[in-house]
């Protein structure tokens, strides 16, 4: 299953060190029954696109998290895209949510998607009220539908260590 795991480019980071991702609490998001079932229309390509904005969006999370403890952290989402077979499908939390069983090595990674650098403002704003957004705040949701219109660019694995040379 293609499954869609929330980093940071400090996780982005690790992931060169240790050569293996591990998921916060084993969560990441996929084109599960539940999510396509959600969905009155849509193939497998705009499925796995509506999980992968998930993944986005927790990354906003994992970050502010990080931009609370390092004001100077990397203002950036970032998911990584892997294939995995041992998942559990987690219908109780979210449509697309699904959990793995530990970390996943390199080479079952099959993509890197990273913000751009004109993203980094509305990714620092957006950090900051996605609990907000959660919630219903409208004002947050506006913050949070602005960094939405940034596309994450798309990276092969083994461009990694040269993007994050480059940040």
């Amino acid at each position: 299953m293609r499954i869609y795991v929330p980093a940071t480019v400090a996780g982005l980071r690790r992931l060169l060190d240790t050569e293996a991702l591990q998921p916060l609490s084993g969560t990441a998001f996929a084109l599960t029954p539940r999510l396509r079932e959600s969905y009155a229309a849509g193939d497998d390509e705009e499925l796995e696109y509506v999980a992968m904005s998930e993944a986005a969006r927790a990354s906003l999370r994992l970050l502010a998290a990080e931009l609370a403890d390092d004001p100077d952290a990397s203002p950036r989402r970032a998911v990584v895209s892997a294939d995995v077979e041992d998942v559990t499908l987690r219908p109780d939390l979210d449509d697309a949510v699904v959990r793995v069983g530990g970390p996943i090595p390199m080479a079952r990674l099959a993509a890197v998607h990273l913000d751009l650098v004109d993203a980094a403002d509305a990714v620092r704003a957006a950090a900051a009220v996605v609990d907000a957004a959660d919630l219903g705040d409208p004002d947050a949701e506006f913050i949070l539908g602005d960094v939405e219109d940034h596309e994450l660019a798309w990276y092969g694995v083994q461009e990694l260590p040269f993007v994050l040379e480059l940040l």
